[in-house]
C-alpha cells in the first residue's frame, strides 16, 4: 500500500498497480487504437487518393496523431484517467494526492507514451516501471500522476481461535476500557495468523502485544500462563461481554413492549383495534387485567337452551286473548 497524502494532509492507502496488469492494460489500450488507425487510414487512403503525395504524407501525419496520440489524451481526460485497458484490468490514473487526473496530466503522459511505448516498443517504460518503488514509468513521473488498482481482491475473514478451556472465565473481572480499538485489531490479526508465523517472531509479537495489554488494564496475567493464550482469553472475554450486551439490549427492549401491553388492557390480539398485532393471539395473567375491561367478544352460550330474554314462540293456530294470534297471521275459517 501507498501512503498517498492529499491536499486536507489525509492519508490514503492505496495500491500501485504493477508492471504485469499496466503492460495487459496498455496491450489492450494499443490493440483498440491500432485497429482504429487502420481503419482511419484505410477510409483515407480512399479519400485522397486523387491528392498529391505531399498532401497524402500530411494527411498521414495528421492521422497518426489524431488516433495514436490525441485519441488516448482525450480517452484519459473525459473519463478521468481510465481508458478502455485500464478499465479491464481494474486500473485508474491519479494524481499524487490521488485526485483526479485533468487535461495537462493526460498530455504529458501521452507525449511521453510516444517516446517510452511507441518508438522503443515499450522498453524504457517497462525498465522505468521496475525500477519506481510505486511502479511509475517516465511519464506518470513528469506528469505527477500514479497508476493504482481500483479492484482489490476481497480480504479473507479468519475467525479467532478460541483459548484453551482452562481459561475460560478466568478474565471475567478483568477492565477492558481503556484497550483501545487498533491494540484490538492487532491482537486479533495476530490470532488469526499465529499458525503462519515464524515460532520465534510469533512468540515475541506475543509478548509484545501482551504487554501492550497488561499496561491498558492494570492487571497482569496468571503466573504460566503463555503470552498467545492470554491473548486468547481475553479476546473471547470480551466477545462473550458484547453477545451478553447486546442480548441484554434486545431484551431490554422486548421486556418494555410485554409491559405497556399487559397495562393497556388490550390483551387479546385478534384484530380488534387497540389490540397487540392482527391475527395474533395473546394471553395475560388475570392480575393485568383492568377491573373495568369488558372482553369484545361475548362468551358463547350453550345451544340447548334459548336465551331467557327471548319469550317463547306460541304454536301455530293458538291465540291470545288480548290481541291476535302471535303469529301475526289469522288461520282460515
Amino acid at each position: 500500500m501507498s501512503g498517498v497524502v492529499t491536499g486536507d494532509a489525509v492519508v490514503l492507502g492505496l495500491q500501485p498497480a504493477r508492471l504485469p496488469s499496466r503492460a495487459l492494460a496498455v496491450l489492450i489500450d494499443l490493440v483498440v487504437v491500432w485497429a482504429a488507425y487502420v481503419l482511419v487510414m484505410i477510409g483515407l487512403v480512399v479519400a485522397t487518393a486523387s491528392l498529391d503525395e505531399a498532401a497524402v504524407a500530411a494527411v498521414s501525419v495528421a492521422a497518426f496523431l489524431l488516433v495514436l496520440v490525441g485519441a488516448p489524451i482525450a480517452v484519459e481526460t473525459l473519463s478521468h484517467g481510465r481508458s478502455l485497458g485500464k478499465m479491464a484490468c481494474g486500473l485508474r490514473v491519479v494524481r499524487d494526492d490521488g485526485g483526479p487526473i485533468r487535461f495537462r496530466h493526460a498530455l504529458v503522459r501521452g507525449a511521453m507514451g510516444i517516446v517510452e511505448i511507441l518508438m522503443t516498443f515499450g522498453v524504457v517504460a517497462c525498465v522505468a516501471s521496475l525500477v519506481s518503488e510505486r511502479g511509475r514509468r517516465l511519464g506518470d513521473v513528469f506528469a505527477g500522476t500514479l497508476v493504482v488498482r481500483e479492484r482489490m481482491p476481497a480480504a479473507r475473514v479468519l475467525p479467532v481461535p478460541p483459548p484453551p478451556p482452562w481459561l475460560v472465565g478466568r478474565f471475567a473481572g478483568l477492565d477492558l476500557s481503556a484497550v483501545p480499538e487498533g491494540l484490538w485489531l492487532e491482537i486479533r490479526q495476530y490470532l488469526t495468523r499465529a499458525r503462519e508465523l515464524d515460532p520465534g517472531v510469533g512468540r515475541q509479537l506475543a509478548e509484545r502485544l501482551a504487554d501492550q495489554l497488561v499496561a491498558r488494564t492494570g492487571t497482569p496475567p496468571p503466573a504460566g500462563v503463555p503470552a498467545e493464550a492470554y491473548l486468547a482469553g481475553v479476546v473471547a472475554e470480551r466477545q462473550a461481554r458484547d453477545a451478553r450486551r447486546a442480548l441484554a439490549e434486545a431484551g431490554g427492549g422486548v421486556g418494555t413492549g410485554a409491559g405497556a401491553w399487559a397495562g393497556t388492557g388490550t390483551e387479546v390480539g385478534t384484530g380488534v383495534p387497540g389490540g397487540f398485532g392482527g391475527g395474533g393471539v395473546g394471553v395475560a395473567p388475570a392480575a393485568a387485567v383492568p377491573s373495568g375491561f369488558s372482553p369484545v367478544v361475548p362468551p358463547v352460550q350453550p345451544s340447548a337452551a334459548p336465551p331467557a330474554a327471548v319469550p317463547a314462540v306460541p304454536a301455530v293456530g293458538s291465540s291470545r286473548e288480548d290481541g291476535p294470534p302471535a303469529t301475526g297471521f289469522a288461520p282460515p275459517a
